[in-house]
């Protein structure tokens, strides 16, 4: 008896064929280089999420160098950092009463496989060189960075270890120390003999 719904034969010349094509197709891959494109690059940036609602919540990028910027609605937007940017990150919130928090926070965005430390709004996370609570602080720190302007120097570009070192001070209830044209032209050497 023969039933139809099992031949006694079955044909695999289309599945051979198909094992064919894949085969063709995965050397074929192994011989085209890889390009890169922006798709694969933005897998490896650093994303934050900025917030805009009148008078109760706001988040903005103080400075940095902006590598990509999406709107998502009208009151949020992601932008995003490559590996080793440093960027500012202010964060203020309040209600019917007055300011609830205010935060600062200087990140440098990592590379793919670098640890990090995790920090709200960013993705995945970055190395963190500030973190100051409290709008006095969050003032100090903001006249901290308008003086490094003034001496000439983009904040992006300032060593990480000042920034550091504004977060002891400040955090210790000290002025921090200026950052100088000698001590901007000092790391650009440390930086450029470390390779």
């Amino acid at each position: 008896m023969s039933d139809p719904a099992r031949p006694e034969r079955i044909d695999f010349s289309a599945f051979e064929a198909a094992l064919r094509r894949q085969a063709a197709e995965q050397s074929q891959a192994a011989r085209t280089p890889i390009v890169p494109t922006a798709l694969a690059a933005g897998a490896r940036l650093t994303e934050v999420e900025l917030a805009w609602i009148e008078k109760q919540l706001e988040h903005w990028i103080r400075f940095g160098r902006i590598a990509q910027d999406r709107i998502l609605t009208r009151k949020t937007r992601v932008v995003s950092f490559r590996p080793g940017t440093v960027f500012a990150f202010v964060r203020w919130a309040s209600n019917d009463y007055g300011t609830i928090s205010s935060r600062i926070d200087i990140v440098r965005a990592v590379a793919a496989g670098d640890s990090y430390t995790t920090l709200p709004f960013v993705r995945p996370g970055g190395d963190i060189l500030l973190h100051i609570d409290g709008w006095p602080k969050v003032n100090q720190v903001l006249a901290a960075i308008d003086a490094v302007e003034a001496a000439g120097v983009d904040p992006c570009d300032t060593a990480p270890d000042h920034w550091r070192h504004v977060h002891n001070r400040i955090a210790a209830g000290h002025q921090p120390r200026a950052y100088t044209m000698e001590r901007h032209k000092a790391w650009l050497r440390r930086k450029e003999i470390e390779g």
